[in-house]
Order: C-alpha cells, then sequence, then structure tokens
C-alpha cells in the first residue's frame, strides 16, 4: 500500500500537498504516542496514587510525642505509605482526654524540612492530598496482654499484602501510637528525629533563652558554653519514682537536689567558672532552694533569674517543653535522669549528632568530647560524679529510651 492509500485507511483525504504533510505528520505523532495517551485533547492516565495511614491524635508529653509521632512514622513505612500529618496536643492531661487542645503538626515542626530531610525513608502528606475520603479501610489496634508483638506484627503483615494496595488510606484507631508495640531499631528512630527541626518562631524563642545564658556568662568572664540540668524534682516526679523504685525494688530512680548539686559539681574536667541551666517545671517544684548551694565556679540559674518566664508563659505546655527541649539540646554538656523521656531522647539525639561526626562512644572519656552527656540519677563507677551516657545506637527497639533504664551503655 502507498503512503497516500495508507492515509486513506485512517480516513485521511489528500487534496493537496501541503495538507498531505500535514496529515503525515499527525498520523506519526498519533501512531508514536504511549498507549496510557488519551488521545489529542485527552489526558494522560493518572500516576499510581499516593496511598497513605492516618493515625490517632498524638497525646501526652512532648517526647512521648515525638516518639509516638516517629513510631507513626516508621509504621508508614513498613506499610509503604505516607503518614497524614497527625494532630498533636498542646496541653498535658493524662486522663481527661476531651480536654485536650489539638495542635498541628505543622504549628510545631517545619512540614517541607521534614519531607526533605527525610525523603527517601518517610514522608508526612496533608488531608488536602486526599483523592477521595471515603475510600478508607479502618483498623482497630489491638490491646490487652493477649495482643501480642508478634500479633501486632501479623496484622501489619497483612496490611502490607496486595489486596490492600488499592485502598487510598489505612485508618488506625484505638490507642495512642507511644503505646503500639515497638518494631523499630533505634537508628531508625534517630533518622526521624534527625527531621524534626522546630518551625521558625519556636526556634527564635528558644535562641533568646541561649543568648541571656551566654550573655550571663560573658559579663562575669566564665567559659562560653553552659551546662544543661533536666532537674527532675518536681512533686509529680518525686511521687511517680519513689512508687517506680517500690514496685521494681530499685533506688537509682529519684534524686534529691543535694544529690543532683553533689554530682554535677563533680563532672571529670569540667571547666569553671560556668553557668548552669535548670531546666525544670517551675510552677511544680515546691523546693524553693533550687539555685543555692552549689559548688563555687557554678552558677546556677533557672528560667525566672534569667528573665525569659515570659517568654515561656506566653505558649501552651508543648511549646514551653519544646523551647526547654532545645535549649538543653545546643548545650555543651547535658546532664538528666535516665528514667526520664524528656532526658532519654536528648541523649539519644545528642549520640546520634556525635556518632554522625566519627565518635563511637564518649563513655570515660567526657572531657575529650563534644556533647558529652551523664546521668545524675547514676554514679559513676568508683568515682563520686555522675555516668557517662550514650545511647546504645544499635538496640533493637527503643524500650530502654521509652521507659527509662539504668542501663546507659557506659
Amino acid at each position: 500500500m502507498d503512503l497516500k492509500k495508507h492515509l486513506r485507511f485512517f480516513g485521511v483525504r489528500v487534496v493537496s500537498k501541503s495538507l498531505f504533510l500535514i496529515a503525515m505528520v499527525l498520523v506519526i505523532r498519533t501512531l508514536s504516542l504511549p498507549e496510557s495517551w488519551g488521545g489529542f485533547g485527552g489526558e494522560r492516565s493518572p500516576r499510581p496514587r499516593v496511598r497513605y495511614l492516618e493515625v490517632p491524635q498524638i497525646v501526652w508529653g512532648l517526647n512521648n510525642q515525638k516518639i509516638a509521632f516517629a513510631r507513626a512514622c516508621l509504621t508508614a513505612r513498613l506499610l509503604n505509605r505516607t503518614l497524614l500529618m497527625p494532630s498533636l496536643s498542646a496541653t498535658l492531661f493524662y486522663k481527661e482526654i476531651h480536654q485536650l487542645q489539638p495542635i498541628s503538626f505543622d504549628k510545631v515542626f517545619h512540614f517541607d524540612k521534614f519531607n526533605s530531610l527525610c525523603k527517601g525513608f518517610v514522608q508526612l502528606g496533608r488531608y488536602s492530598d486526599l483523592h477521595n475520603r471515603s475510600d478508607t479501610l479502618v483498623v482497630q489496634k489491638g490491646s490487652g496482654r493477649k495482643w501480642t508483638v508478634e500479633r501486632d506484627l501479623d496484622q501489619l503483615k497483612e496490611l502490607n499484602r496486595r489486596n490492600y494496595d488499592e485502598v487510598e488510606t489505612i485508618q488506625v484507631v484505638g490507642k495512642n501510637p507511644f503505646l503500639w508495640h515497638d518494631h523499630f531499631p533505634v537508628k531508625d528512630y534517630a533518622k526521624v528525629f534527625e527531621c524534626l527541626v522546630l518551625v521558625d518562631e519556636i526556634s527564635k524563642e528558644a535562641d533568646k533563652v541561649v543568648t541571656k545564658i551566654k550573655e550571663l556568662g560573658s559579663e562575669s568572664k566564665m567559659m562560653n558554653g553552659y551546662v544543661a540540668v533536666h532537674m527532675r524534682i518536681e512533686k509529680d516526679w518525686m511521687i511517680h519514682c519513689k512508687k517506680r523504685e517500690q514496685r521494681s525494688n530499685m533506688s537509682e530512680i529519684c534524686s534529691s537536689k543535694d544529690e543532683i548539686m553533689s554530682r554535677v559539681a563533680n563532672i571529670p574536667g569540667l571547666k569553671l567558672p560556668t553557668v548552669v541551666y535548670l531546666a525544670v517545671a517551675d510552677a511544680l517544684v515546691e523546693d524553693g532552694s533550687i539555685l543555692h548551694g552549689w559548688r563555687e565556679g557554678l552558677v546556677a540559674v533557672e528560667k525566672k533569674k534569667l528573665g525569659v518566664l515570659e517568654i515561656y508563659k506566653k505558649h501552651p505546655y508543648l511549646i514551653q517543653a519544646a523551647i526547654d527541649y532545645e535549649v538543653c539540646s545546643r548545650a555543651d554538656v547535658f546532664v538528666g535522669n535516665s528514667y526520664s523521656t524528656f532526658s532519654s531522647l536528648l541523649v539519644l539525639e545528642r549520640s546520634a549528632k556525635m556518632a554522625r561526626m566519627g565518635v563511637a562512644t564518649a563513655c570515660g572519656i567526657g572531657k575529650d568530647v563534644r556533647w558529652p552527656s551523664y546521668a545524675y540519677n547514676l554514679k559513676a563507677m568508683g568515682e563520686s560524679g555522675p555516668r557517662p551516657w550514650m545511647t546504645n545506637l544499635t538496640d533493637s527497639s527503643l524500650q530502654a529510651i521509652s521507659y527509662g533504664s539504668n542501663n546507659i551503655s557506659c
């Protein structure tokens, strides 16, 4: 068949050489288009849809919420899904769930920076990204003693089967993700935490506090850096930790003000004089003398003495805790309690930062390591100072960090 006859086969009538050439180009383009093209004026077939995981509102303390968020992210990763941006809780209620004040994740942490830093590992999506809100599979998280780690993992494996691929959203209902069984190694949690960057508004508030600390040190001709102590002596903590000591038949969970001061004063190689910032819930402290009795050369300050109390007061609980966390994370030396989630998560992030710089361990060489951390509730072996503390990044789960431990790798 010659070309003119071939064109007549497609319904093209050749009336001139110019129209013949135009027709020929159109036919060639049509024949060369991929099958997914819907024709001229049509649309390409849509790309494979992004599939999502939705979780309940995340609650409790700042670091319980960060752990819950990371666990939700890693669950989404296991299911090969994008996590729909969850709500955090701005207020702190442990029992009155209905009184919790929700706050959007992106009011605390950068949404776009998270996705950029965690690209290829985990991703967040917005509810506005959903194509069909009703295309949802609701899954109840199991609970109770019979809901074992194995049963929980079996449920996740079942949800990962191909017959659920077409469901746009899997919505998990039930308990807070902090209480979900843990199937993920510490290094994966560390990666998620590395992607959490405070929004500028909160970060700038922390800048103000750190500037005040450094100004005080400069005025008094102290060393340029500072020590941060997460001083857990609040009345609610003391009640909790004493009960835990009784249940576990242990005596290294609670620490008095005097014990904390003594151990901080005996940190090996600590350069004096220096500012000691006390991260403490001021309203819950019954002992008003926390600034007195420190060793000469250790200048203790808290929010009121530093003149930054108003910075904290204008924000809800979650933001206050985020500011304090950031101030402690930037400290040259951090000292905390190994049974506190706040302290434990801080040490995890400081340990991960050291690991990225090639520091394998900080145990026993605190004076030679940048960003050393210590546990004041545990005495250093054969010494009177606090025990050096570094997270074991090879642990298979976050158990020790989530619930506290006296096994701190040092």
